[in-house]
Parts: structure tokens; sequence; C-alpha cells
């Protein structure tokens, strides 16, 4: 028998700027598609097992949500304009940057299969080359539509399913009144405030394992050694600074934070991490093991440069990949993602016919199995809970209901968790005798450190961080805790992913800007002056122009560096 550990990676970086303001609204659109797509699959298969991971700043930021819509004190842009009564007042910058957001998605899955939706792009790219004069021709009820349409498009395929009135707006198409989206706006407030509770009650059934993330998605092995980015690129340039100050409080910092905010949520401490970007090194694990995490996963890359230092033949990939292995010195276990399973599902399955995508994962699982000479093999399918749907027909609701089904009755593979497994077979954890740094992108850390503008962000960092522990002792007890929250989100890996020019220049700008202010409020906070340099984009210029649909912070389901969440 195969055991099979689906982990779905839930993360959202922090989309709010230094004021509490929604700069990108990924997070509740995501809720409203993926991450209620998923829960609702989940809970029509209830045999199946798997791994939901939850990155404490993305539950968080599902709080605030739910904050908005029960208050009706809305803090995202685009959420205030779907309940905006009136859009004719709305200058040109907001109307720019509404219609720009509006057509944020894919077109080929979400777009285009709505002719009212496909009638609303035809005539923006009609009078967008007339520039200002064309968006001040788009009429109030344009822009109704257009943003109506937007949040349609955006719901989930098994929530349309169960709702007739919203599927009696996609029929209606057009002439949206404001009655209308704010019934929109309250579904998405229903959708954004139960799905903590649906997710805690699929754990507490037994179902799923609940798992978290370092607090705020920082890459630990860089907090502790800057050095770590060279273990699997020993060329690799490194900031001026020669380490983050005080990284190893730091990193706890992240760890207990995460633990105490999975406890608030879910009611218990997670019993294991994925850690941000699955990026490890030996002085990680250990810490994770000071911190009572009992297993911890990464990326094969990984574990492929460990084998390789360790002197291990890699010639038969079933049996080295279908293995947890332990550290020497450490009690946290460590397992390892199926590079190959996992991307077949983050990129080759999208244009496949559901039924034949599972054969064709059952067929790949079956083969493993037969191949695999170890006792009780183990493999692991890790990827990211929302990156992959938005390229399927139906956001993916054909595959995943037909693969849980079809999980759910096999005889030769069987869904489990990494706690139940380890539960099981408590022995069956090889000895790790060399663990080397890198994360599951290429095994490196190429996509956060190594670059110009990316070593040029953590020289920043380090900078705020010296100016955070000269000052935050003399500040007074709420000021010290919104440094302390400034700082975990400027520790955050997602600022340099985006640094460097082989990114979207529109989000590469956004992104910088928004760290940029976090880190000037931070220095406020601190009631020290901010260096001039804040006030200079950071990447001063990467970027490419975007060639079509949407670029966005990813996960699990790309491993090129450009790629669409």
């Amino acid at each position: 028998m195969l055991n099979l550990i689906l982990c779905w990676h839930f993360h959202q970086p922090d989309y709010r700027d230094a004021d509490g303001r929604y700069q990108l609204p990924w997070t509740y659109l995501h809720v409203a598609k993926d991450y209620a797509d998923m829960a609702a699959h989940l809970e029509a298969a209830p045999n199946l097992r798997c791994v939901v991971n939850f990155v404490p700043s993305l539950v968080e930021q599902i709080d605030d949500y739910a904050g908005q819509f029960a208050s009706g004190e809305v803090r995202d842009p685009l959420l205030a304009h779907l309940i905006e009564p009136d859009l004719t007042t709305l200058d040109l910058a907001a109307r720019r940057h509404l219609v720009a957001q509006c057509f944020k998605l894919n077109h080929a899955t979400m777009l285009e299969p709505f002719p009212a939706y496909r009638r609303l792009h035809t005539l923006w790219k009609t009078v967008e080359e007339r520039g200002d004069a064309g968006l001040a021709y788009l009429s109030g009820q344009y822009l109704a539509d257009l943003v109506t349409w937007y949040h349609l498009a955006w719901t989930g395929e098994t929530v349309r399913r169960a709702r007739a009135d919203l599927l009696a707006l996609m029929a209606q198409g057009e002439g949206f009144t404001l009655a209308q989206r704010r019934a929109v706006f309250d579904l998405y407030g229903d959708i954004v405030s139960d799905l903590i509770p649906r997710y805690r009650y699929l754990a507490e059934r037994g179902q799923i394992e609940l798992s978290s993330t370092p607090h705020s998605h920082p890459i630990l092995p860089l907090l502790l050694d800057f050095k770590a980015a060279q273990d699997a690129r020993p060329h690799l340039p490194l900031p001026d600074a020669l380490a983050y100050p005080d990284g190893r409080a730091r990193a706890m910092a992240h760890i207990e934070a995460a633990v105490a905010s999975h406890i608030a949520h879910f009611g218990q401490p997670p019993t294991g991490f994925w850690p941000a970007e699955g990026g490890v090194s030996e002085a990680t694990v250990h810490l994770f093991s000071e911190a009572g995490v009992k297993w911890a996963a990464s990326g094969e890359g990984v574990l492929r440069h460990s084998l390789e230092k360790a002197g291990r033949s890699l010639e038969h990939k079933p049996d080295w990949i279908t293995t947890p292995y332990r550290l020497a010195g450490s009690d946290t276990v460590l397992f390892f993602r199926d590079d190959h399973l996992s991307d077949l599902i983050g990129f080759e399955y999208k244009g496949w016919f559901g039924a034949d995508a599972v054969r064709h994962m059952m067929h790949a699982l079956d083969e493993l199995r037969r191949q695999a000479s170890g006792l009780n093999p183990v493999v692991s399918i890790i990827m990211d809970g929302e990156n992959a749907w938005e390229y399927f027909p139906y956001n993916g609701f054909y595959f995943l209901s037909e693969l849980f089904a079809e999980l759910s009755t096999q005889h030769s593979i069987r869904p489990t968790t990494f706690s139940e497994y380890l539960e099981l077979y408590p022995d069956s954890p090889r000895e790790l005798p060399r663990l080397a740094a890198g994360s599951w992108v290429y095994g490196d850390f190429t996509t956060w450190m190594g670059d110009p503008a990316k070593n040029r962000g953590w020289d920043w960092l380090c900078a705020a961080k010296l100016a955070y522990d000269a000052a935050v002792e003399m500040l007074p007890e709420d000021e010290a805790e919104t440094a302390e929250v400034l700082l975990k989100s400027c520790e955050s890996s997602d600022w340099f992913w985006w640094f460097g020019d082989y990114n979207p220049a529109d989000a590469v700008e956004s992104f910088d800007r928004v760290y940029r202010q976090k880190l000037k409020r931070l220095y406020q906070t601190l009631r020290i002056r901010a260096p001039e340099y804040l006030d200079t984009p950071l990447c001063r210029g990467s970027g490419h122009s975007e060639a079509g649909g949407v670029m966005r912070r990813g996960g699990l389901s790309r491993r090129v560096r450009l790629r669409p969440e």
C-alpha cells in the first residue's frame, strides 16, 4: 500500500499598507473562490484525509475582512466599489484603478465563458486607446456591471452550484442594481465569515490535519544565517549586511506567534509546519525541534542536494522520495514533496478532461507504489490551495471532485496525514546525516536573495531592525506592539520574491511601494526619522510589461519565477 499525503498550502501575503488599507484584493477573492471550493470538496468526500496548511498572516486577514463585512467599514477599495451607491462620481484615477483590477483574472476560464462579461471587455478595449476620454465615457452602469461581474467570476464553482440567486444574476448579465450588488457583497461576507469554522470542523471530526507556517511567512534559514543562501549556490552574492540582527530571536518570535494564532483559531497547537517556501536548514530544523514541532516538510530539490552531500545514491527515486527522514540530533521528522506528482496538478492537468487527469494521476501513484521497495512508503503532494485552479475549467471542480472520490474508494493507495502516518509508523524515518539549506524552488534561495534589488531590500530591512532594537524598549506598550507587527510583516518572504527584473513591472511596483510604506511606518512608530532612500523605489525600474492575464504572488503551483498565482 502507498500512503498518500495531500497537503494544500493556504497563503496570501499581507496586502495591507501601513494604514491598514488593502492595496490588493486577492485574500478575500481567493477565499470566495478557492478556499471555499476546497472546503466543499472535502465536505463532499468525508473519507478523504489530507493536510491543510494555514499561514497565520492569511488567517488574520480573513478575520479582518470578516470584521469589515460585519461593520460595513470597508478598507478594501475594490470591495468598497462593489457597494458604492453612485459609481458615476468616481474620478479618473479611481475609474482607471477599478477597470484595470476588474480584468485581472485568467480570461480563458473566468471571462471568455460569460458573454456579458466578455462584452464589457470588448467595450473597454474599444475606448481604451482614447485614454482619459475613454475612461470618462464609461457610464456608472458600465462600472456597476463590471465590478459585479468581477465578483461573480471570482465565486467558487461549488458556491455557484449551491446558490440559485447567484446563477440568476449571471443569467441576467447586465443592469445590476445597487441592491443586487449588496446581495453579492453579503454573500462574500457569509463565505469569508464561515471559512475558518468550516475548516476547524473538518479538523475536529478527524478528516484533515491543520498545520501552520511561522507567522508572517519569513524565510527562517536566511533570518538565522545569510550564508545559508550559499549552501546550494556557493557563489551567490549576499547582502552587504553580514547577518540579520538577532535573527534567532526573530525566528522564534514567528514560530511562537504562529502557535498562538493556531490555538486561537483552531483550538489546539499545530503538530507540524510547512515552513515558508519550504525553506529549511539544519539550524532551522533544530529550532523546530526545540519548539516541539513534530514534523516539517520541504521540497524535493532540498532532499536531492542533501543526499548528494551525504554521498547517497539518487538512481532509484521511488525509494528515496517515499520515506520521511530525521536529522541527527532533531526530533522533527522531515517529509519531502514529490515534484513530479505535484507539478502534474500545478502545470499539466489544467488542459485535460477531469476524468482523464484523475486516471493519469492514479496510474502514476500506482506505478510509484509498485516501484517503491521500502516498508510503508509515503509520498507527499504539496502545493498551494489556490493558484492552479484559476487555469482549470470550472475552477478544477471536475478534477478535484473525481480525484477525491477515486481516492476515497482505493485500497492500494491510502490518503493520510503527516501526523497519522507517524503515529502508525513511528520507526519509519530514515537518518539524514546532512541537510542542505534550500527551499522548494530549485532547492535553493535564489528567489529571495542574490539579485541586487533583493539584496538591497535585505540591507534596508537590517537597518530597520537595528533601529527597532535601539528604540523599541523606550516605547509605550501599545506602540511597541504596533512596531512588532510591522517588523514581522517586513520580514515576510513575499517582498523579496517580487524584487528583480524577471517579474511584471506593475506587480514589482506594487510590492516595492507597500514594502517601503511599511518600513517607513516602522521608523515612524519607533519615533525615528525614516531614511530618505525609502522615498525611492527599491527596484529602480525593474520588471517587465505583462503579456496578458494576471501575475500575482504564487505558491506551490509554479516552480518558475515568472508565474501566475
